[in-house]
């Protein structure tokens, strides 16, 4: 058995040299080809029925006008019903010909079948799912972190939120050739400290898409985002002095909405936002003994030493 193994090491080793030679190079070219064109001749939206979770505020909300702006109905999901309404009023203004608002708790299993169930009664269809709620988990370093159970709401909303909306859409989603958007984060292949739990929700909901792709690949499209840091409540001020993170550069909920919804009408499979994240998830795949050192120092090495610093100049 062990000859097989080494056997396999070595024919995948040769196989893994071939591929980034020759077929990694062919595969950019075709995307770059395929990125220009539909680039050129976008797919027309105007008439598409889109749900959308956590439509309230942040992302949701300015995904919700953007699409308004294409004629799409819409189906807006969050738990603040008066905010939904503020949004479904915006969406309506700037060119929706039909908003329905639909107050509901993504991490409660009933609640996931009722607004599937609604959308599809009062539009006949569903074209495209787009899991965008999301909660945070308590921000700090793991071992500091006292209630650990307090962070169960955060895989409940991120992960099985997500997976309870499409379970109940799916098969509304294959009558319409549709299409599922994911709203993960960076976070989900990025280790960024002080918020193992938000990432590790993320991550559980990256790997469940990736393999939802591969299994309704000939029926339904599965697009994948990966914001970075988006100024919305969730970003808040707290955790970046806490990590003194307030040099990391951070995108509008405007700008990424709009990434996404150009992406969308690309007809795109994944999308990470803003782009030069990538060179980032390169280094970390590539070069991890470089690229975790520095995040050592980045978010707890230099942030203790602040801190230190402050205490020390601080009056008593």
């Amino acid at each position: 058995m062990n000859i097989i193994y080494k056997l396999l090491d070595v024919i995948f080793l040769v196989f893994s040299i071939i591929t980034l030679i020759f077929l990694v190079p062919t595969f950019w070219l075709y995307n770059l080809l395929r990125f220009c064109y539909k680039s050129l001749y976008p797919e027309s939206l105007a008439g598409k029925v889109i749900l959308i979770t956590g439509a309230s505020a942040g992302i949701g909300e300015h995904m919700a006008i953007e699409f308004a702006k294409e004629g799409v109905c819409l189906a807006l999901v969050a738990r603040r019903e008066e905010q939904l309404r503020l949004v479904a009023e915006c969406a309506k203004a700037m060119g929706s010909p039909d908003v329905i608002v639909i107050p509901a708790d993504v991490s409660k299993l009933e609640d996931c079948s009722m607004f599937v169930d609604q959308t599809i009664e009062h539009f006949g269809k569903l074209d495209y799912l787009i899991n965008n709620a999301a909660a945070i988990a308590s921000f700090g370093l793991f071992e500091n972190q006292t209630r650990v159970s307090d962070n169960v709401p955060v895989m409940d909303i991120n992960f099985w939120g997500s997976v309870y909306s499409t379970h109940f859409a799916l098969p509304h989603l294959k009558k319409s050739k549709g299409k599922i958007i994911a709203i993960c984060s960076c976070g989900s292949w990025f280790a960024s400290p002080r918020v193992s739990l938000y990432n590790a929700s993320k991550a559980a909901m990256l790997s469940f898409f990736e393999t939802l792709k591969i299994e309704v690949d000939s029926d339904i499209d599965v697009m994948i985002v990966t914001p970075g840091i988006v100024e919305t409540r969730l970003s808040n001020e707290k955790w970046l002095e806490e990590g003194q993170a307030l040099w990391v550069p951070r995108i509008t909920p405007e700008a990424c909405a709009n990434e996404i919804v150009k992406s969308i009408k690309r007809g795109d499979k994944t999308l990470t936002v803003p782009s030069w994240m990538k060179t980032v998830f390169l280094c970390k795949m590539l070069c991890p003994e470089i690229c975790n050192p520095i995040m050592t120092f980045l978010f707890i090495t230099w942030p203790e030493i602040s801190s230190k610093k402050n205490r020390t100049n601080s009056p008593n």
